[in-house]
């Protein structure tokens, strides 16, 4: 299992990337959203594995220089797999969310709402993408394993 778990971030990174090189090829018709929401993703990312490994993290919304978000991006992904590799999927994690609220969950269930997410705010940049002009992304998983 952890290697099909390793499988999808590696999908998640892919088109991570993918989405980025997007936006970065069509800056001038990419709205305040767009940015927000790739960051947004990158940052939620973070945030996960920085629960699972009792380290700080970075804000929900927080904007990132665009220069820097391939890097985070490939960051992340590493930082998940040394997690999935390195740690017992079933062992759990107390957290707080944003707003103060305390949870537990276990450790693959963080990771799997990870990549869920990042799908998810994928899925609406190409909403974005296509108001303004821009062919969105197959970003299908199964188009990434073709």
């Amino acid at each position: 299992m952890k290697e099909k778990l390793i499988d999808l971030f590696e999908y998640t990174c892919h088109f991570n990337k993918e989405m980025i090189k997007c936006i970065s090829e069509n800056m001038t018709k990419t709205d305040e959203k767009t940015i927000s929401l790739i960051n947004h993703t990158l940052n939620a990312h973070q945030i996960w594995n920085s629960r699972i490994l009792y380290e700080k993290s970075f804000e929900v919304w927080q904007i990132n220089p665009f220069e820097s978000l391939d890097d985070i991006n490939h960051q992340n992904l590493l930082t998940s797999v040394d997690i999935i590799q390195n740690f017992d999927l079933d062992q759990r994690r107390e957290y707080q969310n944003s707003k103060g609220t305390k949870f537990e969950n276990s450790i693959f269930e963080m990771l799997f709402h990870t990549i869920n997410h990042s799908t998810y705010h994928r899925g609406q940049i190409n909403t974005l993408l296509k108001q303004n002009g821009i062919d969105p992304l197959v970003t299908d998983y199964t188009f990434y394993k073709r």
